[in-house]
């Protein structure tokens, strides 16, 4: 089982009344990885978006049900967005069959109960369930585990599998990786590859909730450690060429299921 819910209701091992105040800030939809998600919930009228934060990704062509458990998450949610309910993932407040699909984007690896909340999923979804996940397998192959491998070890051991997912999922599912462009919009770990500035940045690096995990003296480790090699020029000279590489094949992933 998870952590319990936290002051402001947030699920998982993450207090967003803590860290989520600029979230929104550095956390904008990037276009490019939202059509692709958009294209994997296929031509649909209605979606369900459960763990939905500040409504990033969110469809604008169809009418969209938001979850969040989080207050602080609900209160960025811009006014063009619909008002997010209060509620987890593994106990949706909608009758079976309700929506035409479902996305949870970034979210799952915070559930208390993983099956129960894809079951959930599953129940009140017609068609398509859509997940934006990490693949925990691949966390390590970034430069970002050379500087400061606790924040990495940390996201890997948060993220389940995608064998477990699929599992979890049932019947057809199709697992799809999600190039991060060189200027992504979107600032989790991967998105700052081609650009490690971003990392000196205390509040870029809270937009990534595994960053508040980690003890501070690592932290205060890594922003001297990259803070010297950037001025020396030694992190260009390893792994300058990312700086104009453009996109980077990460541990981001969809899985797209499908009834049976």
């Amino acid at each position: 089982m998870g952590e319990p819910q936290r002051t402001d209701g947030s699920a998982g091992d993450v207090d967003y009344a803590k860290i989520g105040g600029t979230y929104s800030r550095y956390r904008q939809p990037d276009p490019i990885i939202a059509a692709q998600i958009h294209r994997s919930l296929g031509d649909v009228k209605t979606v369900l978006n459960v763990g939905a934060g500040a409504g990033s990704y969110e469809p604008t062509q169809c009418e969209v049900t938001a979850v969040e458990p989080s207050a602080s998450m609900r209160a960025q949610r811009p006014a063009h967005l619909a008002m997010a309910i209060d509620a987890v993932a593994e106990d949706l407040p909608f009758e079976d069959n309700s929506f035409d699909a479902s996305m949870a984007l970034v979210t799952a690896h915070q559930w208390s109960d993983l099956e129960a909340g894809l079951s959930e999923m599953r129940r009140v979804t017609r068609g398509r369930v859509v997940l934006l996940v990490c693949d925990p397998a691949l966390m390590m192959d970034y430069w970002l585990a050379d500087y400061i491998p606790e924040v990495r070890e940390v996201e890997a051991k948060r993220f389940p599998p995608i064998r477990r997912i699929k599992a979890a999922l049932g019947g057809h599912v199709d697992v799809e990786g999600v190039p991060v462009p060189l200027e992504c919009q979107d600032g989790f770990n991967e998105a700052y590859y081609g650009r490690p500035e971003a990392f000196l940045n205390k509040e870029a690096r809270l937009a990534c909730s595994s960053w508040s995990l980690v003890p501070s003296a690592a932290v205060e480790r890594f922003v001297s450690k990259l803070s010297r090699d950037l001025e020396s020029g030694r992190w260009d000279e390893k792994y300058g060429h990312l700086r104009s590489q453009p996109f980077f094949d990460g541990p981001l992933r969809l899985v797209i299921g499908t009834s049976a």
